[in-house]
């Protein structure tokens, strides 16, 4: 751990795997190359460096996940130091209400009328 300190720095990919964000390395650094992940409001490539105070965020498993390093981390650790090494600014996840409301069509029902696309445009705010 004293390797992480004097550097300062970390791989943006290695954090995010590093502090749970992701499940594995090679997903956080997929979501870099697909530019879903974002530092300070650019692109970030897999390789770019964070520092604590760095905003980064990442569009992972259907919803944005804002956070602020605090600690950069190369090596993975445990879920109650990583939540340490991050301020999460994320907005709250959709209740399964909200969820639901998306207007989720029954299989096999086929093609939806102009009715039921307007519903469903409805209801979803458009």
């Amino acid at each position: 751990m004293a390797e992480e300190v004097e550097s300062g720095t970390a791989r943006v990919d290695a954090w995010i795997w590093s502090v749970r964000l992701t499940k594995t390395r090679s997903v956080a650094a997929t979501a870099c190359r697909a530019g879903h992940v974002k530092v300070n409001g650019e692109r970030a490539k897999p390789a770019q460096q964070v520092r604590a105070g760095d905003e980064v965020r990442l569009f992972h498993a259907g919803r944005e996940r804002i956070v602020v390093v605090r600690r950069p981390v190369t090596k993975r650790v445990g879920a109650p130091v990583a939540v340490e090494c991050y301020v999460d600014n994320s907005p709250p996840p959709p209740t399964p209400v909200e969820a639901a409301v998306v207007g989720i069509r029954d299989r096999g029902t086929g093609r939806p009328t102009k009715r039921d696309r307007r519903e469903i445009e409805s209801l979803r705010g458009r």
